[in-house]
């Protein structure tokens, strides 16, 4: 706490939370790409037990993440983890209306290129997120280019362009971000208890890195 010219400023020492935020999109990710892929099945109502997932870890545990990123002064962090936490709860009402959650009517009438284009902006804000992740370390940045292939992939598919190619595309770079994510995670919680390098993350890269 400082005081300066009769105001005070008192500093909040708030975690890092990026771990937190890491385990969600693991968590989300894994189990969404096991449907895609086929593992827990194929047809277009088993999203229905992904719902819990994307909206509680997907998009709930990211939010929190963002918003405590806010606090650590972090546009990055913030940003990215609010922005695929809204993302989750966008996903997860699209899933619903196509449930017949919201009524028959909004199902029958519901447009799924829409969705389509839903995936081309937010492949958009992940191309621009690409390029502030290298400035972060190479486990992220290699976690957002997974990310560029998944959101290429839904589009093309969801708009039913190019064949089965964008929709495998998107099933297993979506198991590689989870999986990328768990050691991310991993590595933000054993790093910093420890104070030591338990698990590398790789240097930023790039022109425009933190120099040293």
């Amino acid at each position: 706490m400082s005081v300066q010219g009769g105001i005070t400023k008192v500093q909040e020492v708030v975690a890092n939370p990026s771990a937190l935020g890491l385990f969600g999109l693991a968590m989300v990710t894994l189990v969404a790409s096991s449907q895609k892929l086929g593992i827990t099945g194929g047809d277009a109502q088993s999203v229905a037990l992904v719902l819990p997932w994307a909206i509680f870890l997907g998009a709930l545990a990211q939010l929190f993440a963002g918003i405590y990123d806010f606090k650590h002064n972090n546009t990055f962090g913030a940003t990215a983890f609010c922005g695929y936490g809204f993302f989750w709860l966008g996903v997860s009402m699209t899933w619903m209306i196509r449930l017949g959650m919201f009524g028959s009517q909004a199902a029958a009438t519901a447009d799924i290129s829409q969705l389509g284009f839903a995936f081309l902006g937010y492949f958009i804000f992940t191309v621009y997120m690409t390029v502030g992740a290298m400035s972060t370390h190479k486990v992220l940045f290699s976690i957002f280019f997974l990310i560029d292939l998944l959101f290429l992939g839904l589009f093309m598919s969801t708009l039913g362009l190019g064949g089965h190619f964008w929709h495998s595309l998107a099933a297993w770079s979506e198991l590689g971000i989870a999986l990328l994510s768990f050691y991310g995670s991993a590595a933000a919680v054993l790093n910093t208890h420890t104070g030591a390098t338990v698990l590398p993350v790789g240097k930023p890269f790039g022109p425009w890195a933190p120099k040293a």
